[in-house]
């Protein structure tokens, strides 16, 4: 006999979204139908402590998934602020990296002038010396006339007359002497003006040379200072960095526990469907291996046997045909089903023809579907990894054997799942 879903399925759950009313009596549906199928098991094995037990543990154990999860929530926020803060640090350093590359550049132009300026100062050191040696020869002439007026004692205009012999002679003699005195002048004018020329480049020089030092003095402070200035920051940063790798190491922590409570989760969830499969006489079995992700990121959710296609097919009779919304996988009833895809559940009830019911939501549009289910492993809200065990196989809702009805949907519109897989 081939194994089927009904023709005709109840409205599409994902299309629009099932509402929060509709969510919770979807869940209230799920809890007394566990509560039934506890009492059932309380009644037929008599393991009534056993059971409560159970299901205590598993509702405190998520219940302390749900805290740490909430604690990583909070880490993770403290860590995007200390993120931002960093950045924030980041750009500081920048700016003051930008800013010591400013003050280097100036240092450098004013390092150059000073150099330019030490070019000058030997240069007039040199020329000084040459006005020293003109200076010194002159003084030794102007030394040489002093001594010699001296010697020869002073010549007014009355000797002058007296000693000549004729008037030619007298304007001779008169213009020697004022030959004489000119060159004095002369020799004393220039010691005077070489002197001054010293002093005036030795001021000049000094004032410069005086001015550049200061100057670089101020840029090498000005760079002290911005060096100060990063180090600090980087500090800070150092400091800021230490902290999120603190954060992230106490997150990983917190991950590693949950994983670690998800696992219990999980055996506690096998134990109890162990419970309705022993209370109904069904065998539990272990879950297929996990397939690669197809290109389209996808695990087949059960490994069997493909009996139907998508797309429209015969009604039960040969009356008429009806469009099959997923395909069909036979596979023994108790089959773990695994989730195609990482996601949250977005339902997870009893829905008519699909009998036991499941939907994961994906993101981006995309949503999977899981019908005529034995028993669930998950509840609405939950998130759920890839390759979770979410429910097992059966023959719930209108179904005429054991399967798995598999659907793929883009916004709520059915899709062909071998497209996916």
């Amino acid at each position: 006999m081939s194994l089927h879903s009904p023709g005709v399925h109840s409205p599409n759950p994902l299309s629009s979204g099932p509402s929060t009313d509709r969510r919770a009596r979807f869940r209230a549906a799920y809890s007394l139908a566990f509560v039934a199928v506890a009492a059932v098991l309380i009644l037929l094995a008599g393991q009534r402590p056993a059971d409560a037990s159970t299901e205590s543990e598993l509702e405190a154990t998520q219940a302390k998934i749900s805290k740490q999860n909430n604690k990583k929530g909070v880490l993770t926020d403290e860590i995007a602020s200390l993120s931002a803060q960093i950045d924030g640090y980041e750009t500081q350093v920048a700016a003051l990296r930008a800013e010591e590359q400013d003050a280097e550049a100036r240092l450098a132009a004013k390092q150059k002038e000073l150099d330019g300026a030490q070019a000058e100062v030997d240069s007039a050191y040199k020329e000084l010396k040459i006005l020293a040696g003109r200076l010194n020869r002159s003084l030794d002439v102007l030394r040489e006339r002093l001594v010699a007026m001296y010697q020869s004692g002073d010549s007014d205009i009355a000797d002058l007359v007296l000693t000549s012999e004729s008037y030619g002679d007298l304007l001779q003699r008169s213009t020697y002497l004022e030959q004489i005195q000119s060159r004095d002048e002369s020799v004393v004018g220039r010691v005077r003006d070489l002197r001054d020329q010293q002093e005036a480049i030795v001021v000049r020089l000094k004032k410069a040379k005086d001015t550049i030092e200061s100057a670089r003095d101020e840029i090498a402070t000005e760079e002290k200072n911005l060096a100060t200035a990063r180090a600090a920051v980087e500090s800070q940063q150092a400091e800021l960095q230490s902290v999120r790798s603190e954060r992230r190491s106490r997150v990983a922590a917190i991950d590693s526990k949950v994983d670690h409570l998800e696992d219990i989760e999980a055996d506690l969830q096998q134990k109890i469907q162990e419970q309705i499969a022993a209370a109904s006489g069904l065998a539990v079995l272990p879950a297929g291996p996990m397939t690669s992700p197809s290109a389209a990121g996808l695990i087949w959710p059960v490994s069997g046997t493909l009996t139907s296609g998508f797309g429209a097919r015969s009604s039960p009779g040969g009356v008429g045909s009806t469009n099959h919304e997923g395909i069909d996988i036979s596979v023994p009833e108790g089959t773990p089903i695994r989730a195609s895809a990482s996601g949250t559940v977005i339902m997870a009830s009893y829905n008519g023809g699909y009998g036991n019911y499941t939907c994961i939501d994906h993101g981006s549009g995309l949503s999977t579907c899981y019908a005529h289910q034995s028993g669930y492993a998950v509840t609405t809200g939950q998130q759920v990894d890839q390759g979770q065990v979410i429910g097992y196989s059966g023959n719930t809702g209108a179904s005429t054997g054991p399967h798995l009805h598999f659907e793929v949907r883009i916004n709520g519109a059915a899709q062909d799942p071998m497209g996916y897989l």
